[in-house]
């Protein structure tokens, strides 16, 4: 056992230097202008970013004030009659209606969902799977259609919220199924 975690110790510290040297490597034997390159790619980089702000501004801004009017908990307590009987705990339910608009909010209530009900618990588990088989889609249209400046998503986010609910919901299916 301690021969297999100090390979792994070994390999994972040479790994990031390895492949940065390879990359270099690579590029400088091709005859491509690696410095030169990457600072092209650095600029359209910020370019990017600076055409995405305004997006990302109004989306974090819109997460505020949907919190704070207690509009979610409204939303939680209209919605709860109907999730209590697919078998999703009301203690997830704002990480399902959060998790397509915010990842550092729904982190957040994961990491408190793990803290009050602990990793093993049913409610923990979900958290964690639902975490992990959905989507920030609202930031993720923003960042990848914004900055190529597409405007018109046609069924992109249609499309991504029935993906949403089937991951929520196979999220709960999955952890009933497996941890019950």
């Amino acid at each position: 056992m301690e021969i297999g975690t100090n390979l792994i110790k070994l390999v994972s510290g040479y790994a990031v230097p390895l492949t940065f040297f390879f990359i270099l490597l690579t590029g400088m034997l091709k005859g491509v202008r690696v410095y030169d390159d990457f600072a092209e790619g650095a600029k359209e980089g910020i370019a990017t970013v600076v055409r995405i702000i305004p997006a990302l501004v109004g989306l974090m801004a819109a997460i505020s004030v949907f919190r704070a009017s207690g509009a979610l908990d409204l939303l939680v307590f209209v919605v709860s009659p109907i999730t209590r009987l697919l078998g999703i705990p009301a203690e997830a339910l704002p990480l399902a209606f959060l998790r397509p608009i915010s990842g550092s909010a729904t982190l957040a209530m994961v990491s408190d969902l793990l803290k009050k009900h602990g990793p093993d618990s049913f409610i923990g588990r979900v958290a964690s799977v639902m975490m992990g088989s959905t989507e920030t889609i609202f930031y993720t249209i923003a960042v990848y259609f914004g900055s190529v400046g597409i405007k018109k998503t046609r069924y992109t986010l249609a499309a991504a919220l029935v993906a949403e609910a089937v991951g929520v919901l196979m999220s709960v299916w999955l952890c009933s199924l497996v941890f019950r």
